[in-house]
């Protein structure tokens, strides 16, 4: 290769570095919006009581530890009661709270979403 096509290939090396720059750039603003942004939460913590309402993981998601630590804490003792029958039906109450709770989360707007439970701060359906 003669040294008159060096500059040429290195302008091109030079936009190619600089496209991939932007590239990982818009990835990484892509991914900080998925993490941190309101969208994010509200997917989560629907898909999270729909499944897996009874152990309050919607509601840790959504910064709610006490109401989380309830529904965990009544799933938990409805399983010891389980042996003394009372546990059977009491199972099921966490595990409809969460579940309504998930389709209701689904179910808003984001704006209204994001106002009512990350703003407001709504703890209950």
């Amino acid at each position: 290769m003669s040294d008159t096509n060096r500059p040429n290939d290195d302008s091109r090396f030079d936009s190619t570095r600089e496209g991939f720059k932007q590239s990982a750039n818009e990835f990484k603003d892509g991914l900080d919006d998925l993490v941190h942004g309101q969208n994010n939460k509200k997917l989560i913590a629907g898909l999270m009581g729909i499944f897996f309402g009874g152990l309050g993981i919607h509601k840790f998601v959504l910064g709610y530890t006490q109401e989380g630590l309830i529904l965990l804490g009544t799933t938990l003792l409805s399983l010891v009661l389980i042996c003394v029958v009372i546990g059977a039906f009491t199972i099921y109450i966490p595990v409809i709270i969460g579940f309504i709770e998930g389709i209701i989360y689904l179910t808003k707007s984001d704006e209204e979403f994001y106002q009512m439970y990350q703003v407001g701060r709504k703890p209950w359906f």
